[in-house]
């Protein structure tokens, strides 16, 4: 278990930033500059931009897969495997593939869900049958996966059971529905209007019931408000750098007329 914490835990280095290096776009302002705040551990500012640079790039590849790697590094796996998902839909290449299938990997592998575990390293395999550190991590998963096997043929037995359960006490309902009906229809009458007012209540809007309302992706209001703020900042910059501009006056037009 010791090794296995080693290669499971230690990947973001095995991958972030070599893999940004290799498909970054000159264009693409944001994304170096959210390598460089991953690389310093500003893993929330990193998050901002590299969310930014998926808006304006939503094609490639890169920022999705540092995105997932900013989120899991915040020990926010579940919404990180999401980021390598969108990574995968835009892959193109073998080591695009393989480097998002084994970070999805280590997602399943730290939410214990050793099945997706197993495929998803198998899948990374396919891609780069070479690396070392994915074929441990996918013998690993297998092992962990025979020691944890799916509870589905428990899960089979008490749903059976319940069915029958259920078929049993429909029978006694209907029985019983019936001589009810005979003595005091109108009070069935009365009942079923008051459960349709009930669930008409309850239909209503959810967010009259005074509770925050969920954020897309399940990210916490906390961190939501933090993204914010590393956008916001980025958007101020910009606006000074524009105004700096305009104080200096209009440019020199460099470019010939025909």
């Amino acid at each position: 278990m010791k090794n296995f914490k080693k290669y499971i835990f230690s990947f973001s280095v095995f991958l972030s930033l070599g893999f940004g290096g290799v498909f970054a776009q000159e264009k693409d302002k944001n994304l170096p500059k959210a390598n460089e705040e991953y690389a310093q551990n500003k893993f929330v500012d990193a998050e901002a931009n590299y969310r930014i640079s998926g808006s304006k790039f939503p094609n490639r590849t890169v920022s999705p897969y540092n995105l997932g790697n900013a989120i899991y590094k915040q020990n926010q796996p579940a919404e990180a495997k999401y980021a390598y998902a969108k990574a995968l839909k835009s892959a193109k290449t073998r080591p695009q593939k393989h480097k998002a299938f084994h970070n999805l990997g280590n997602v399943f592998m730290k939410e214990k869900n050793y099945t997706e575990a197993v495929e998803a390293y198998k899948n990374a395999l396919r891609n780069d049958p070479t690396d070392e550190e994915t074929r441990y991590n996918y013998a690993l998963a297998k092992k962990m996966l025979k020691e944890n096997p799916p509870k589905d043929n428990k899960k089979d037995k008490d749903k059976k059971d319940k069915d029958k359960d259920k078929k049993d006490k429909d029978k006694d309902k209907d029985k019983k529905d019936k001589d009810k009906d005979k003595k005091d229809g109108d009070k069935d009458k009365d009942k079923k209007d008051d459960k349709g007012d009930k669930d008409k209540k309850n239909n209503e809007k959810p967010e009259d019931n005074g509770k925050p309302k969920p954020t897309p992706g399940g990210i916490s209001p906390q961190r939501l408000q933090s993204l914010l703020d590393a956008v916001n900042n980025e958007e101020k910059k910009i606006q000074d750098k524009v105004n700096a501009q305009k104080v200096k006056g209009k440019p020199t037009k460099t470019e010939k007329d025909w």
